[in-house]
């Protein structure tokens, strides 16, 4: 098989996690008969040095025309970045919405998983951690509080903010769709996030998503208000399998899930359209902070490739053998910075990568 797959170094550490990613996909290629086929664009902060914006029409157009897109990492420096003293609509991140939308990207899949070689990073418990945990988030992207109708007023000599939570019918249908499709390459069940005591519109997902449900007798679905989820993450993680919910629920319950795992360093995402199309990239930022040192850590973006793999191509084997890759280094003791312990044998970024293809 031929993958065209357009790739975002980005910025900070991006180029360098996104090289290590690469290789390990050649070693895939080189091990299945496969050929790897990349074209580089540029978003964000180094898109704004060359072109003066942070994402062109031409880097969306090479984009649209491949297969999938991994992504590295964007923005620098809030605080001494000079991107930062441009309008919020030229900044590195304006990219990130801008080729969300032209993409259709509306689906997006946090996984959180718990690997037993770090459990001792877990937050949580011992007598939780030791259960372990395996979930996927996925929340709708281009919906909601977050892209409805927004304005401020004065009313009555004071200001008055107006945010608004939209969400049609076919918005839900689509994104529980791949919901209980991703649950059927998984353990076959499905946690409907709501807060269906209150909203109007989490009526509607809950009363959509039992529609769809239906169409898939063989997944189990569940409903939760998202204030019980908040807590269940914490009291019993390994409950979940897929976590279904609306745009600024999965906000925030994926980055609570996030941080349960220990090392946001370790966690890939995905963000699909309606076809198999797909971008995807690490859950970490650009880290400038580290950029070109060479300690990044590369295993979320390699993670991210093996999802590519899976959703966009159907290469199961192959994502598999990734992440079995990934739990073999960590097995063997190798450790980037973020993650090294006492005993453990720290490795640099491209030293990680190496390891990886060793083990593909």
């Amino acid at each position: 098989m031929v993958l065209n797959i357009t790739c975002i170094p980005g910025d900070g550490i991006g180029p360098e996690i996104v090289n290590q990613a690469k290789k390990v996909l050649e070693a895939v290629a080189k091990k299945y008969g496969h050929e790897m086929k990349f074209t580089d664009i540029l978003m964000g902060g180094a898109s704004i040095d060359a072109c003066g914006e942070p994402l062109t029409d031409e880097a969306i157009a090479t984009a649209k025309a491949a297969d999938a897109v991994l992504m590295g990492s964007i923005g620098g420096n809030t605080s001494t970045s000079p991107w930062y003293k441009l309008p919020p609509e030229k900044r590195p991140e304006a990219g990130l919405l801008k080729i969300r939308k032209a993409l259709n990207l509306f689906a997006n899949l946090r996984p959180a998983y718990l690997y037993e070689e770090l459990a001792a990073a877990c937050p949580l418990k011992e007598e939780i951690s030791k259960a372990g945990f395996d979930m996927l988030i996925m929340r709708e992207l281009t919906g909601g509080l977050y892209f409805g109708e927004r304005k401020t007023v004065e009313e009555n000599g004071e200001l008055k903010a107006i945010d608004t939570l939209t969400y049609s019918e076919s918005e839900i249908r689509r994104i529980a769709i791949k919901g209980f499709e991703i649950a059927r390459k998984r353990r076959k069940k499905v946690t409907s996030v709501d807060k269906a005591n209150v909203l109007d519109s989490s009526r509607l997902w809950r009363k959509v998503v039992n529609e769809v449900a239906a169409d898939y007798p063989d997944v189990t679905v569940e409903h939760m208000l998202v204030d019980n989820c908040a807590m269940q993450l914490v009291k019993d993680p390994a409950q979940f399998d897929v976590i279904l919910t609306e745009n600024m629920f999965g906000d925030i319950l994926s980055d609570e899930a996030s941080m349960v795992t220990g090392s946001i360093g370790m966690l890939s995402s995905a963000s699909l359209n309606d076809t198999k199309f797909g971008l995807y990239e690490p859950s970490h930022g650009s880290a400038p902070d580290i950029a070109g040192q060479d300690i990044a850590n590369p295993i979320a973006t390699v993670l991210s490739a093996a999802m590519m793999l899976r959703y966009s191509f159907d290469l199961d084997k192959e994502a598999d053998v990734i992440e079995g890759a990934v739990r073999q280094v960590l097995k063997d003791g190798y450790r980037t910075v973020d993650i090294y312990s006492e005993g453990m044998k720290k490795v640099s970024c491209s030293e990680m990568g190496d390891l990886l293809c060793e083990r593909v």
